[in-house]
């Protein structure tokens, strides 16, 4: 698909002038409301917020304690690749569900039954040791291999919030919204080395405390469903609901989905999960020291996105997008190729203080091609494929650390997000967002 004919995807609209601007229009006129003068949080915007930091602090702590508990109960790289595999699929199958069949359903329930369902994984990865029934478990919960949101909470959280802000404010509230969940993460990976710690200090079994972790996960969960039971109706679409979930703009998100998935499809050969197998097997480095290098790496990337929504006020969204994940790409295949852990950590380090910074804005523009009530459902669609696409290469990557050291993961990763990048810029430089 050519530049020219991406113009024509907003909504069935005319072609739009060829110059992306920075954010959406709000030239006054009938039906067109201006935007705010400021956007100050609302109590459900902090309540979202909340509940952003305590599951970024629970997945950060389950990313990192993962892989080494699972190969601690015996089983090999492949099995653990299949247990992330299961999680990503799951994840998948029921964001989908949701976002398409769900757009009549409360936010708020949604949140809250997704807390229920993060408390019984938890209880799951505590109880069951047996290789078929975790399958099961991570298939049917909310476990998240990476620091960062892949779950079904995702979707909903973001439709909600970008209805309570528009315009050039949805960038800046995104990138809070992101910061707050990748500083959460970066806390809970630095945290993943207390329990071996303590069992060390107090001699206490290890795999007993490494369970630990995911007894904290099932107690976030009903900590967040506290939360999100105070969240009032400014999050919800007060329209009434349309038969079909993407009336208008269903031809921009299923591009967008499709786009996403190459991006996704590259980032699931460097989860979390098993860039911490990948460090200890590569340099010996402990699952202590690999949960400082991902605080590190977190606190990075969070800080990061604190930059985006300057930046794409001055270059646009997805130039943005682009010219920050790029070179980031390219540092994630040095980090695989180096032969010493200073200088992988170094590369994996100077990566993370570039790779968040499109996260903000690739949702702010989401949300801003996409009429208000298809938001949750564009949501949806656009973000499955972070887990279902990133399904798929875990079970690779763990085939390839069983049989080579070399960050071959970390170089095939680094390639197909490179190539995203690189489509992205071509195909969508011209659209322009919606007005608000």
């Amino acid at each position: 698909m050519t530049p020219s004919a991406s113009r024509t995807y907003t909504s069935g609209m005319a072609p739009r002038p060829s110059r992306e601007r920075a954010g959406p229009r709000v030239a006054a006129g009938p039906g067109i409301r201006p935007e705010p003068a400021a956007a100050r949080p609302t109590p459900d915007t902090r309540r979202l917020l909340v509940g952003r930091a305590l599951r970024g602090f629970a997945d950060g702590l389950v990313s990192v304690l993962l892989a080494g508990y699972l190969t601690g109960i015996g089983f090999t790289p492949v099995q653990v690749g299949a247990i992330v595999t299961a999680t990503l699929l799951g994840s998948a199958a029921l964001t989908i569900v949701l976002g398409l069949g769900g757009h009549r359903l409360e936010r708020r329930r949604v949140l809250l039954g997704a807390c229920l369902l993060m408390l019984a994984t938890g209880v799951g990865f505590t109880g069951i040791t047996a290789f078929w029934p975790l399958v099961a478990v991570a298939v049917l919960g909310t476990l998240n291999p990476s620091a960062g949101d892949v779950s079904v909470f995702l979707p909903t959280e973001q439709a909600a919030l970008a209805q309570t802000t528009s315009g050039h404010h949805r960038t800046r509230l995104f990138a809070w919204y992101n910061v707050t969940g990748n500083l959460s993460g970066a806390l809970g990976s630095l945290a993943s080395g207390v329990p071996v710690l303590v069992a060390h200090a107090c001699g206490f079994d290890v795999l007993a405390a490494e369970r630990s972790g995911f007894v904290l996960y099932a107690l976030v969960g009903v900590v967040s469903a506290i939360v999100y039971l105070g969240l009032g109706r400014s999050v919800e679409v007060h329209a009434a609901p349309r038969g079909r979930p993407l009336a208008r703009s269903r031809r921009i998100v299923v591009h967008l989905a499709a786009l996403f998935s190459l991006d996704s499809f590259g980032g699931g050969f460097v989860v979390q999960s098993l860039l911490v197998l990948w460090l200890y097997q590569r340099f010996s480095l402990s699952v202590q020291m690999a949960g400082a290098i991902f605080f590190a790496a977190g606190t990075l990337g969070a800080l990061s996105q604190l930059v985006s929504p300057a930046l794409a006020a001055r270059i646009g969204l997805v130039r943005t997008m682009v010219y920050t994940h790029l070179p980031a790409n390219l540092l994630l295949v040095g980090a695989g190729l180096v032969p010493s852990a200073p200088l992988a950590v170094a590369f994996l380090l100077l990566r993370a203080s570039l790779s968040q910074m499109d996260v903000p804005v690739r949702q702010a523009f989401v949300m801003a091609v996409v009429p208000p009530e298809e938001r949750a459902a564009a949501s949806s669609v656009t973000n499955v494929p972070r887990s279902l696409a990133a399904a798929v290469p875990p079970l690779f990557a763990g085939a390839m650390l069983s049989h080579s050291a070399i960050g071959w993961p970390l170089v095939c990763g680094g390639l197909l997000k490179a190539l995203y990048d690189l489509i992205l810029l071509a195909q969508f430089r011209a659209v322009r967002p919606l007005a608000d």
